[in-house]
Parts: C-alpha cells; structure tokens; sequence
C-alpha cells in the first residue's frame, strides 16, 4: 500500500480533520486560538470553506493536521459530502450556553457518519464554558451524550483558552493511534513481521531456547 510506504519513508502524517456544529458556537475561533492564538470577539460567518494545517510531533514523527472549518455554510444547511471526504478527525461543537446546539449534537453525528466511511476519532466540545452564569447544557449531560455514542468530551473556552489545545490534540492523537493500529494490522506489515522472525530464527543457535519478553505492548 503506497500510504504505509510513504509513512514507512519518514514522510508526514497529514490527517483531514473537520470542525462541525451549529452556527455561531464559535468554531472558527477555537480554530484560530489553537492555529494562531487569536480571538476575534466580533468575527462573522463567513461563506465558504476555511481551514489551518497545524504540526505536532507524536512518536518522534511529524504528524500534520488540516482542520477545515464549515465557516458559516452551517447557516445554509450547505455542508456537503465533499466537506467530510477524506476526514479522519472531527470536533462536534456546541455552545453550553445554548441548548438547541447542543440538541443538534445528534443530527450532525449523523451527518457525520452518513459521509465519512473510515474510521474517525470524534471529540464533543462544550464551547464558551467562560459563560457558566449562563450555562445552559450541564457538564453532566454533554459527559453523558459523549459516553453514550462512544465520543471523547471536554469543555473549552476559546475567549480564554482553556482546553483548546488540549481538544484538538487528543483527536490528532488518537487519529494517529488508529492510524498506527491499522498498519500493525495490515497484511504488508505482518508480512514484513514473518520475514524478521525466519531470519530471526535462522540466527538464533539451536541449543539457546531464548525467548522474547513480551513487554512493551502499547
């Protein structure tokens, strides 16, 4: 598979990771605060799609992540299949200080599931937790939406920054885990395996039973 060669090669990890939820939950300034530590307080939605690539080093290998925003085509009911294609990361967000966008939760998981078809590591975000004087989704609920459809969860506050890297980092992270995980699995890789272990073998004198410890399975 050229994929696990170019990853095999050193080459970067480039995940598609998407930001969706309803409009005005302050997507696109979670995105600017964790790309560019920017908040805009009077930013608008703006037609079209926008997105950021961010690096971080897992493993000692650069991972990139290119996180699309919807930015505003939410408002049109305009997010399409080609929004989704290729996504293998996605932030669910809503507002806890408004529960109709926390209600929508379920529809964009659908929406979610319906264009993506790989494998995609999902994180629900309860934005704008700086408003808790008028909180209107407890903590509980948004932990037991996300227990429930099998989602990491976190609160986050884009005004001040809290948890915003943390949110996007744990999807980057756990995509590469998936990532990591399907090459283990791949018939290439356990291909590759085989021919260590005959030469392995081969090497290894009759008369010595050594065996591996069986340590280290992360």
């Amino acid at each position: 598979m050229s994929e696990s060669d170019d990853e095999a090669s050193g080459e970067d990890y480039l995940f598609k990771v998407v930001v969706i939820g309803d409009s005005a939950v302050g997507k696109s300034n979670l995105l600017s605060r964790y790309a560019r530590n920017e908040f805009n307080p009077h930013s608008k939605a703006t037609i079209g799609v926008e997105f950021q690539t961010q690096s971080l080093e897992i493993d000692g290998k650069e991972v990139k992540a290119q996180i699309w925003d919807t930015a505003g085509q939410e408002r049109f009911r305009a997010v399409t299949s080609a929004y989704y294609r290729g996504a293998v990361g996605a932030l669910l967000v809503y507002d806890i200080s408004r529960r109709t966008t926390f209600d929508s939760i379920a529809r964009w998981l659908d929406e979610l599931n319906t264009h993506c078809d790989t494998t995609v590591a999902r994180i629900l975000v309860g934005n704008k937790c700086d408003l808790e004087h008028i909180r209107d989704v407890p903590v509980e609920e948004g932990k037991a939406l996300a227990e429930a459809e099998g989602l990491f969860f976190m609160e986050t506050s884009a005004l001040d920054s809290t948890n915003v890297v943390q949110a996007f980092e744990m999807v980057i992270r756990e995509i590469y885990r998936n990532v990591s995980r399907k090459a283990l699995n791949s018939n290439s890789y356990k291909a590759q395996l085989s021919v260590n272990r005959v030469s392995l073998d081969r090497e290894v004198d009759g008369s010595s039973n050594k065996q591996s410890s069986g340590c280290c399975s992360r």
